[in-house]
């Protein structure tokens, strides 16, 4: 089973010609509401990709917290660690996506705040199972889940987004680290590490430094990633037209660790992890186009084969 211990949102969505200037409004006709927040997004990512998910998070006593949990459920993502916040409403993001497909987003945190480590049973932190973390919740809690996980042999991802902080000492409970370029030079600049221009040499030094798998997206471009001194490079699946790339990110970590969690190798996660989330940019909004496992598994031999390449 994969536990998911993040946020639970509702995106508010608008389509807009193009992002408005500093004072500027721009109009656009109607907008969208859906489900969403990275937790969330990330847990139904994996559930599609055919594993037993867990979600952990905190919602608010409103319709916005009544729909994400109806969402998860009709997903069969497991809903029994998520709580109801007696003052704070859902977590709620504004997503504005222009023509050519990108997006810009402001989170409220809403309820997402009082997510507890305590929500987590020790009987679910065990050795077969794996844990999935994200930055959209206060990262004490993190630290806190982190340790409690691996204290019990539970692999752990984190996906560093948004950007934030890592203290040094969670690093030791981590097995796999996942980050975009920007998110990768932050934390080597923190660490004291020499910032390379080449991604697949900066998540080496990430690698080397904390001990763990290092993954660095690199959005249309693909991914790269090094395990020891092991390296491997992913393309991306070109997708034609890219509609929406929210949640692609989400998409991507999701699938990695349904793949991780049935023990596939890593160049072979990847590729599953790459192109779920090229495809799921065909449609609007985080959850809406992210793939079932049918859909990975046939267009899967569209993606080249991971390249691999030893580093010293």
């Amino acid at each position: 089973m994969i536990v998911v211990v993040g946020s639970i949102n509702i995106d508010l969505l608008m389509q807009v010609k193009r992002f408005p200037e500093p004072g500027e409004t721009v109009l656009t006709p109607a907008y969208e509401w859906m489900p969403g927040g990275k937790g969330m997004n990330q847990a139904i990512a994996a559930a599609r990709a055919g594993v037993k998910v867990a979600m952990i998070g905190c919602i608010g006593d409103d319709g916005f917290g009544t729909r994400a949990q109806n969402t998860m459920r009709r997903e069969g993502v497991l809903t029994s660690g998520v709580v109801q916040s007696d003052d704070l409403p859902t977590g709620c993001a504004m997503i504005m996506v222009d023509e050519s497909g990108e997006n810009q987003v402001v989170m409220s945190q809403g309820a997402n705040a009082q997510v507890s480590s305590e929500q987590l049973p020790d009987e679910i932190l065990t050795p077969a199972n794996v844990m999935l973390l994200q930055m959209e919740l206060e990262p004490e809690v993190n630290w806190l889940v982190l340790k409690r996980a691996s204290e019990r042999g539970m692999r752990t991802i984190l996906n560093l987004a948004p950007a934030a902080e890592l203290p040094r000492e969670a690093l030791e409970y981590l097995d796999y680290l996942i980050v975009n370029r920007i998110e990768a030079e932050q934390i080597a600049t923190k660490l004291g590490l020499s910032i390379e221009t080449d991604a697949l040499k900066l998540a080496h030094a990430l690698s080397k430094s904390c001990g763990l798998t290092c993954i660095i997206t690199l959005s249309g471009r693909g991914s790269v990633a090094v395990e020891g001194d092991l390296g491997w490079i992913v393309p991306a699946l070109r997708v034609e037209p890219v509609v929406d790339t929210t949640g692609s990110g989400d998409t991507f970590c999701g699938v990695f660790a349904a793949c991780i969690h049935n023990r596939m190798a890593l160049p072979e996660a990847l590729r599953r992890a790459s192109v779920a989330g090229s495809m799921s940019v065909r449609g609007k909004g985080a959850q809406t186009a992210m793939p079932y496992i049918d859909d990975i598994n046939a267009t899967l031999p569209q993606l080249p084969e991971a390249d691999h390449v030893q580093l010293k």
